[in-house]
Parts: C-alpha cells; sequence; structure tokens
C-alpha cells in the first residue's frame, strides 16, 4: 500500500513539528509512505525548513512551491503530485498520535469506507478561558448525522485515489480564500459514489492560539461552517427546503442561549449552534464568504518540486 500525505503549508513555522510527528508515527505492515508538503506563500519560505526535517528524520518529502494564498490551489496541487493507492491530510499546526495512520488504515479496511476522518482534539494554554476549555469549543470531531457520515474534512483523513472515479475531482477555487472547501469537496465526492466512516482512534492534537480565543472567534468560524454545509442542498427547492429548517432551528438555538446567560459555557455552545444554523441559512440564498486565507489568487501558479 503506498500513501501520499498531503499537507499545506502557509508562513507557519510549525510545519516542522508536524513532519517529526509523522517521522515518529508507526507505519501499518506492508505499507509506504511519502509526505507531499505544498507551500502556498508567495515565495518558498518554507523550503529549508522541511528541507532540514527530512534529512533529520529520513522522512520521504516532496516539497512543492505553489504560491497563491488560496487554500484550494494547494490542496489540489497535492492532489496533482499524489501517484499512491490513498491519500492522507493534515493540517500543518498538528501532531499526530503515534498509532495515528495505523488507525485510519485499520478502519478503512475494516469497514470498506472510501475515505475515513479522525478526530482533532484542541491543545488550551494556562490562558485560555475556563469556559472555552471545559467546552472544548476547539476540537473538531468528525460526526455522522444519523448512521449517515455526510462528508469530513482534511485536518485527519484518508482517501481512497489510485483508481477511484473521483481522481479527477479538484478543491473549488472560489472557496479556497473562504474556507470549506474540504466540506464541500467530500460531499461531492460522496455524489460519486464515496463511502465514508469515522476512525475514533486516529488522533491529532492542536495548540490554540491566542488569537483564537474569543467567543468572537468562534462564532465567525461557526457561521463559515454553518455556509459551508449547505453545500449538501442542490436546486433552488432543496435549498429553500434548508433553509426553512435552518431558520428555525437557529431560532431556538438563540432563544435557549437566553435562557442559558448566566453559564457562559453553556450560553456559548447555543449562541454558536444558533450561528452555525444562520449560516447555513447564508449558504442557502448564497450569500459571499468571508475571505480567511491570503488577498491574492494566483490563477495559474508555477511548480518547483524538490524531493
Amino acid at each position: 500500500m503506498k500513501i501520499d500525505l498531503c499537507i499545506c503549508t502557509f508562513r507557519r513555522a510549525h510545519i516542522s513539528e508536524t513532519l517529526r510527528s509523522v517521522a515518529k508515527a508507526q507505519i501499518p505492515t506492508d505499507a509506504a509512505l511519502r509526505v507531499i508538503v505544498v507551500d502556498n506563500d508567495d515565495t518558498p519560505s518554507a523550503q529549508n525548513r522541511v528541507a532540514d526535517v527530512a534529512q533529520e528524520t529520513g522522512l520521504t518529502v516532496d516539497y512543492r512551491h505553489v504560491p497563491g494564498s488560496n487554500i484550494s490551489i494547494a490542496r489540489n496541487a497535492g492532489l496533482d503530485a499524489a501517484t499512491g493507492d490513498w491519500i492522507a491530510f493534515l493540517d500543518d499546526d498538528e501532531v499526530v498520535e503515534p498509532d495515528w495512520l495505523i488507525a485510519l488504515v485499520d478502519r478503512a479496511q475494516s469497514t470498506g469506507a472510501d475515505a475515513v476522518f479522525g478526530h482533532s482534539r484542541a491543545v488550551y494554554g494556562p490562558e485560555a478561558p475556563a469556559w472555552m476549555v471545559d467546552g472544548d469549543f476547539h476540537s473538531q470531531f468528525a460526526a455522522p448525522r444519523g448512521d449517515l457520515v455526510e462528508t469530513g474534512h482534511t485536518c485527519n483523513a484518508l482517501l481512497r485515489w489510485d483508481g477511484a472515479p473521483w481522481q479527477q475531482e479538484r478543491f473549488a477555487l472560489e472557496r479556497g480564500r473562504s474556507g470549506g472547501e474540504d466540506t464541500e469537496y467530500f460531499f461531492r465526492l460522496r455524489k460519486l459514489g464515496a463511502r465514508y466512516a469515522i476512525a475514533d482512534r486516529a488522533i491529532v492534537r492542536e495548540d490554540v492560539p491566542s488569537a483564537r480565543q474569543s467567543l468572537g472567534w468562534l462564532l465567525k468560524r461557526r457561521f463559515r461552517i454553518g455556509q459551508s454545509y449547505s453545500a449538501v442542498a442542490i436546486g433552488g427547492g432543496a435549498r429553500a427546503r434548508l433553509f426553512s429548517t435552518a431558520m428555525i432551528k437557529s431560532a431556538y438555538c438563540y432563544l435557549r442561549a437566553l435562557g442559558a446567560w448566566p453559564w457562559m459555557a453553556r450560553r456559548a455552545f447555543w449562541l454558536m449552534r444558533g450561528t452555525m444554523h444562520a449560516g447555513v441559512c447564508a449558504g442557502c440564498i448564497q450569500l459571499r464568504q468571508s475571505d480567511l486565507y491570503g488577498n491574492t489568487v494566483i490563477a495559474a501558479p508555477t511548480q518547483e518540486s524538490t524531493k
């Protein structure tokens, strides 16, 4: 089994720690791992850092400089470079548990799923507000909707690749600066027949920076998540139905938030849920999403590869 691990990076020194954790991870029997690092900065700012870690650890790394300040451009460059049987995905601010990859592969093999999604657990510093730690609002837990896993994320995933009917599918460029490109991508793959499962034992960890330790940041993120989720509704009729349902849910959640006002963690929980459903409404009427990544988009990026 050949596995290509795709990691996109943009001006984050933490990519070194991410790669070191991957180098220490257990590799499944009879599997070969190659890491594709796509640097989305205007200059190849991560090249030396990545090369140093590859030399230090012996990790097989294919570094690619693909400028554009657009995460979809970077993700697509990773897909273009992938030649493995499977593709794994990580973010450049995460570290993996030692059995992370084994857990993903085991789950894929035991279920026959085409993609499996693991969890990203937040690591809070001592300065983090108590209500935030209690609610653990920054962790990302892959979860089904009823008995069905509808979509997933690229912060911790494994996707069947070689010979799959979605090998020509790519992440949407118009979502590459606002986020939610992975949610829409996996929704689209499911329509092509992809079946998903959740790998509860596949864990990665992510430090929560101080800039994200506010209710405002969490609400903005939840609104964007809701906008991305609206991609499940195809056609005017489906969007209208989803809009109506999400509007009712949003109003209900905001009322619950009022009732929980004295308790910050509970209040934040309901505010975040209400805001997510409000984001679904915004997505259904196709309101423009806020840009989160970069300031420029390069339509035809150059590629420089060093192995």
